[in-house]
């Protein structure tokens, strides 16, 4: 039984109307064949797929979690078989190349497959995950034969990847990998080391597994700067057939949540593995890879948001407490109320739908702006570029960090009811925790924000981006005048707050700041998804869009102006902070 209906609803109306997204491919030759019913049709597939067949096995993964056995690793009871549906469904090729094998759509109708695995089950989802990543890795940066060899496995679904940086010393300092790498004759390499946390590192789901490992060659300098990327598969061909390649899983973790997500320790003995790219530029080889992670993080986290408010505007409609302040117009008064009713769950609702469909607006703006970019000139290509290098780290921050508090606040609403299990909701709280944490801890991608892509060019980027959020507060202006002065209120707060820690002498004073800088301009930008939300529904008065317009105003009344708070927290981190 699935509690999970995809939202395909909204999800067109990001597509077709925030984004106007069919006009663009109308103009490309890429995708000139591919119409919003074309689209609408893929998406309805997928969300079939998520629905029907992952969403019912997400509890139960759960409950039955991955079983080790000697260095073999079980998945929960139904996972292979629903990944063998997976692949004759053809969604592993969806985004890839048609020369490669694959179907060659957006990357826009990825990523709305991908917030679907996400809600429906997240601990599945992790193993075809980081695969469109892989294959941008392997497509760039792989010798031709690697190419000619290992993308169709990826393309098909045949193999799946994994991503293998963390070492028991090395979590965030990736600069402290040991792992070695040892030129042989051949051309080939022989990896010698241990990786721990590495999602899918063993599993049943496909024969082959192809790791991207950093290691070090030999004489390599310190720091990352020394590091290597390495493809090295489950298995080696050998005339004649094949054999066991030299890496094994010494032990899966048990984990607070994605129990269904086999998450292993890996040794590497010897293991055999050719360089992708050049020697000692392992990161930026692994860089496309990285992003694409990082922007399939916080899908997680809005895939979370959206099973989160699923479930509690489910439960909250059926559940009668007390008597209600005030109800809709042309409910008649009753002794007990839907819970609904109230005003700190209406709140709550509320809160969870304006953070859910504003955030799926900003991520399928990202996606969109991956395809757009490789379809425009040179200099419109550069800035696109900019855009979604400042916009990476915070849908993956902020994203994650709305998944796990959305659904903390959904648990709310269900009272002591969303402590059990029966519920779902306290096992999607669970399972939304570790988002926040890899593919780069949030804190770490605060950082990147504020340091590398604001203040590392003077702000210049940024003010491209506030340019843009202008321009949307000026169209406000006439039928939305509040909007627009509060748009052009949180550009201004934005940039004294970017004068100020430019202007500062303190060299640590960023680092204290960085994280409610990420979450102010998150904030900014989920002001624009709902300013731009609500001009495109203006004049149309159906239920529907009536609801954006209506949803977009709680959001300038009530979400908005934690700003003001996140600019005073930049302000108060001028003072130093005490060591503990």
């Amino acid at each position: 039984m699935s509690n999970y209906t995809p939202p395909l609803r909204d999800m067109q109306f990001v597509i077709e109307e925030w984004l106007a997204a069919p006009d663009d491919w109308a103009g490309w030759e890429a995708h000139s064949a591919l119409d919003a019913e074309l689209a609408a049709q893929v998406l309805v597939e997928a969300a079939k797929f998520a629905q029907h067949e992952l969403a019912p096995l997400n509890a139960s993964g759960d409950q039955q979690g991955c079983r080790f056995d000697n260095g073999v690793v079980s998945t929960p009871a139904g996972f292979p078989e629903s990944y063998r549906l997976f692949v004759e469904g053809g969604w592993p090729s969806l985004c890839c190349a048609e020369e490669d094998g694959g179907q060659g759509l957006p990357q826009l109708l990825n990523v709305a497959m991908l917030e679907m695995l996400a809600s429906a089950n997240h601990a599945w989802a992790m193993y075809p995950g980081i695969a469109q990543g892989a294959y941008e890795c392997l497509s760039e940066s792989a010798p031709a034969w690697i190419r000619e060899r290992y993308l169709p496995e990826i393309v098909s679904g045949e193999a799946l990847p994994t991503m293998c940086l963390t070492e028991p010393q090395a979590g965030t300092d990736i600069g402290l990998i040991r792992t070695k790498a040892e030129p042989q004759p051949d051309g080939s390499c022989r990896l010698r080391g241990n990786k721990i946390f590495i999602s899918g590192g063993e599993q049943d789901m496909t024969d082959d597994i192809l790791h991207l490992v950093l290691a070090r060659l030999p004489e390599a300098p310190p720091g990352p700067r020394g590091l290597s990327l390495f493809l090295v598969p489950k298995w080696l061909d050998r005339e004649g057939g094949r054999e066991r390649n030299e890496v094994y899983c010494t032990g899966i973790e048990h984990k607070m949540g994605i129990r269904g997500s086999a998450t292993c320790s890996l040794s590497f003995e010897g293991a055999t593995g050719w360089l992708l790219g050049e020697p000692h530029a392992g990161l930026k080889a692994m860089f496309v890879m990285m992003n694409s992670a990082r922007l399939h993080v916080g899908l997680q986290g809005l895939g979370h948001a959206e099973k989160a408010l699923q479930l509690a505007t489910g439960y909250a409609a059926e559940r009668r407490q007390m008597r209600a302040a005030s109800r809709p117009q042309g409910v008649a008064a009753a002794a007990v109320d839907p819970i609904g009713y109230h005003a700190p769950v209406r709140h709550s609702l509320l809160e969870l739908r304006a953070c859910t469909e504003g955030m799926r607006a900003l991520g399928y703006w990202t996606g969109h702006m991956l395809d757009t970019l490789h379809q425009v000139g040179e200099e419109e290509a550069a800035g696109l570029r900019r855009r979604v290098a400042l916009l990476t780290p915070v849908i993956k921050a902020f994203f994650s960090e709305q998944g796990f508090r959305l659904s903390s606040n959904a648990l709310q609403v269900f009272g002591g009811y969303g402590y059990m299990q029966e519920c779902g909701i306290e096992q999607t709280l669970r399972d939304s925790r570790i988002v926040m944490i890899y593919e780069g801890t949030n804190e770490v991608q605060a950082n990147d924000l504020l340091l590398r892509k604001v203040m590392a060019d003077g702000g210049e980027g940024l003010r491209d981006l506030l340019a843009l959020v202008r321009q949307e507060a000026e169209l406000a202006t006439a039928d939305r005048p509040r909007f627009a002065r509060q748009l052009s209120a949180v550009c201004d707060t934005v940039e004294e707050a970017v004068g100020l820690l430019l202007d500062s002498q303190d060299s640590e004073y960023p680092f204290r700041a960085a994280g409610n800088f990420l979450r102010l301009l998150a904030l900014l930008l989920m002001a624009y998804a709902w300013a731009r939300s609500a001009r495109v529904a203006e004049g149309r008065d159906d239920d529907f869009h009536r609801q954006k317009r209506q949803t977009a105003a709680f959001f300038f009344d009530y979400v908005l102006p934690e700003y003001r708070h996140r600019a005073d927290m930049i302000r108060a981190a001028q003072a130093p902070l005490p060591f503990v």
